[in-house]
């Protein structure tokens, strides 16, 4: 099997998406890249990411492959966990403070900054709608994070974002006390849990 019959074969183990980081992480020349999207049989999707010519674009994916610091968070979270029927129409990262923002600003992207030693807390990977893994705040962590002042979640999401966590099979109450805690939203949180749970 020769370099670009690797490549297509591992598109189609990775969802029908490639990077040139794992194709150079194969040993494999960035080249190759080029000649498959030049005879049709993978499509430049963002910079670093392709994908095969018979798929949908995953923008969250992308998004993740270019600004690999931003975690997906607030209203885009609480899409990823099915707690809110709006779909966003421009999605949220959240970075460390030490990020620059340029970048994801000029894509569009929402973005939101906390201190460092909070960036990591609440991670977890989660599918996008097109079946890609991305990296997003836990449920908890969302909950608390569409509470904090500078959220700009209006009241109907927070409150129906609420209700299908307390409502659901994967609610994880003391960990959600935990966060709150850590990023002190204790009184607010008791406020929509008392009414809730």
């Amino acid at each position: 099997m020769g370099a670009t019959d690797d490549i297509m074969k591992m598109a189609k183990d990775n969802n029908c998406v490639v990077t040139t980081a794992m194709v150079v992480a194969a040993g494999i020349s960035r080249g190759n890249i080029k000649y498959l999207v030049e005879k049709g049989m993978l499509e430049k999707s963002a910079r670093g990411v392709y994908i095969l010519p018979e798929v949908w674009d995953d923008e969250l994916f992308n998004l993740q492959s270019r600004f690999k610091k931003g975690i997906f968070s607030h209203e885009t979270a609480l899409f990823l966990w099915d707690l809110t029927d709006r779909t966003p129409n421009v999605y949220a990262m959240t970075f460390p403070s030490t990020y620059n923002l340029t970048k994801p600003k000029e894509s569009r992207v929402n973005c939101t900054q906390c201190k460092p030693e909070w960036h990591e807390v609440g991670v977890t990977a989660v599918k996008t709608p097109g079946g890609n893994l991305v990296k997003a705040y836990n449920r908890e962590r969302t909950l608390c994070d569409i509470l904090r002042p500078n959220s700009s979640a209006d009241i109907q999401t927070i409150t129906e974002s609420f209700k299908r966590y307390a409502t659901g099979k994967n609610k994880n109450i003391p960990l959600l006390s935990e966060y709150a805690k850590i990023f002190k939203m204790e009184t607010k949180l008791r406020a929509y849990l008392e009414v809730l749970l």
